[in-house]
């Protein structure tokens, strides 16, 4: 379990609880399977699993590829799913997202894509990295600009930075391909505010986990399949689907683990070349 220090001052106020879930992967149809896998059963299992080890849960964060057949059925399913949980859910989209569809569905109730606006001490900043009809990332300048923006409005605020798309390579060759393509610019307003504890995101179906100037990056399993960490090509991983936990503290502190699922419900079909 990760814990960082603080780089700056910050106002007083109660931890936060956050869960956070992607790569769902879902269809319209419930029966709808990844990779030989249910992937509406896998997430139940990481649901339940969630609520039974999280006291609370104070905030949800969606880190993208929510709906793989980008069926308004499967954003509903979600959204009603997220609303059953009582807490503030923040999305982002993914490579395998329809973010109109998204926005119809997910902006109403506690199902939000605005995360600058939180009654606590952190400030939650969620960008869109994805580039309409590609796998790979990038944040235009729109997306920048809003960075930019949400930091210097709030700087005495500890902040977690969320996006779909890796900042910094994972070590895994073929997913590398579909990294972020302007992290300089990216990081170039990070460094410039020292407010920003954490930069998280989904996207490699695996955990990750460094640190470039006192600031973590994450990464985080799906809840679906998982990508062997380190392989030069696509491959599957044994490990079982999961969530990334993390108790953010006022004082700009916090902890953060990944908890997953004891076995898939269904076996996985190692021999697949890609999905």
């Amino acid at each position: 379990m990760f814990r960082a220090s603080p780089r700056g001052p910050v106002r007083a106020a109660e931890s936060l609880c956050v869960l956070q879930l992607t790569d769902t992967h879902l269809y319209a149809a419930p029966e709808g399977c990844l990779l030989g896998q249910n992937t509406g059963r896998t997430l139940e299992l990481v649901l339940d699993l969630a609520l039974q080890t999280l006291a609370r849960i104070d905030v949800v964060l969606l880190t993208g590829d929510l709906v793989h057949d980008e069926s308004p059925e499967g954003y509903r399913y979600l959204a009603q799913r997220m609303e059953a949980l009582g807490a503030p859910c923040l999305w982002l989209p993914g490579n395998h997202d329809k973010a109109s569809v998204m926005a119809d569905i997910f902006n109403s109730g506690t199902v939000t894509a605005e995360g600058n606006a939180r009654e606590s001490a952190w400030n939650f900043v969620l960008l869109d990295s994805t580039i309409p009809g590609q796998d790979g990332g990038h944040l235009d300048s729109g997306q920048l600009a809003l960075l930019e923006d949400s930091l210097a409005r709030r700087p005495q605020d500890p902040t977690l930075v969320c996006l779909h798309h890796q900042a910094v390579p994972v070590g895994s060759a073929w997913m590398d391909t579909m990294a972020l393509d302007n992290p300089e610019a990216f990081f170039g307003i990070i460094d410039r505010h020292p407010q920003v504890r954490c930069v998280l995101w989904g996207h490699i179906h695996q955990e990750f986990s460094t640190v470039r100037n006192d600031v973590q990056l994450l990464g985080s399993p799906s809840t679906c399949v998982q990508f062997l960490p380190g392989s030069a090509e696509f491959a599957l991983d044994a490990l079982t689907p999961g969530f990334r936990w993390l108790r953010l503290h006022p004082d700009g502190r916090f902890e953060t683990a990944v908890e997953r699922i004891a076995t898939y419900p269904d076996p996985l079909v190692f021999s697949t070349a890609g999905y």
